[in-house]
């Protein structure tokens, strides 16, 4: 039988491979009772959530989720799975007094400023401006985007945008192949089409497809990258060199469009598995060639996010302390 809380909070990360959640006893309080489950074994969100408050043996008052998809309604949908909910439903069929459903990179935008130093790797440019705006993105199973702006008191104000769908920013003759190639299969290029697990997968088959080489040694992101950091496999290191150029055009778009100078994060599964070969990729090289705005980008500091466990937690606890 599960004990009732009246501060007690669920807190969920929900990705289109895992869904991590987690238990805080009231605001403030530390976060813990981590699970990873993965998606695919649950045949819903509602599911997935019993089975771990069932382990835990605990009856939560409320709740926030981060979702990696767009929160635009009453109706969830995830993008790269195909769990999906109305919100109402599950507040109601879990007994909550507050549910706050939100993007996962918007969640991961709340939790920045309290990142602590240890969590985060600088790659290039100077210090960050006090007050400025930060930006945010992550490649994963899919590319999230976003960011915190000032709001003129001390406070910020989360970004819920959907940048990892922006059209793929092509550099040069093998980027602009790659990009005719994504377009005939799925209709748009997107960024997410090659920063992401499963871009990075498709870009290399892509590359070993124009080059005529055997491709079957690849069936995962995890794959390509194990066969890049090795350089055994000139297409799986162009990849990735590709999967990085890219992220860092985009990372300066953003780092642009917001002015964010108080820097720009990278967060996700798969950049702080690359270690410091990132920050010998073309990454930082992308992100200020920018034209006449090459200075302006320069100064703006990056940080790859290298935090033990996952940041949206905590700002999806931080999401409870706000009004939506």
């Amino acid at each position: 039988m599960s004990s009732s809380s009246n501060t007690g909070r669920l807190l969920a990360d929900v990705g289109g491979t895992n869904a991590r959640l987690a238990w805080q006893a009231g605001p403030g309080a530390a976060i813990e009772h981590i699970q990873v489950l993965p998606v695919a074994d649950h045949p819903s969100l509602q599911a997935a959530i019993r089975v771990y408050l069932d382990g835990l043996g605990r009856q939560p008052a409320l709740a926030a989720i981060a979702m990696a998809n767009p929160v635009t309604g009453d109706r969830v949908t995830m993008t790269n799975h195909n769990w999906t909910f109305s919100q109402a439903a599950l507040r109601d069929e879990l007994g909550l007094r507050t549910l706050r459903v939100l993007n996962d990179f918007t969640a991961l935008a709340l939790a920045l400023p309290h990142l602590p130093a240890e969590d985060l790797r600088q790659v290039g440019g100077g210090a960050a401006v006090a007050g400025a705006a930060l930006g945010l993105l992550g490649a994963g199973t899919g590319l999230g985007v976003s960011g915190l702006l000032p709001d003129g008191a001390g406070g910020w104000v989360p970004i819920a945008g959907e940048g990892g769908h922006v059209t793929l920013p092509a550099a040069n003759p093998r980027e602009r192949m790659l990009m005719d190639v994504l377009v005939q299969r799925h209709g748009h290029a997107s960024a997410e089409r090659v920063t992401s697990g499963m871009g990075l997968l498709e870009t290399c088959q892509i590359l070993c497809l124009a080059d005529g080489v055997d491709d079957s040694a690849f069936t995962s992101a995890a794959t390509v990258t194990e066969a890049a950091l090795a350089g055994t496999h000139a297409q799986a290191v162009e990849a990735l060199q590709i999967f990085c150029g890219v992220l860092g055009s985009v990372a300066g778009n953003l780092a642009l469009t917001l002015g964010a100078r108080g820097g720009v994060y990278v967060g996700g599964g798969v950049v702080p598995r690359l270690g410091t070969w990132f920050d010998r990729s073309p990454f930082r090289e992308r992100f200020d060639a920018k034209g006449r705005f090459e200075g302006y980008q320069s100064s703006i500091p990056v940080w790859v996010i290298t935090a033990p466990q996952s940041p949206a937690l905590l700002g999806a606890a931080c999401a409870l302390d706000t009004r939506p």
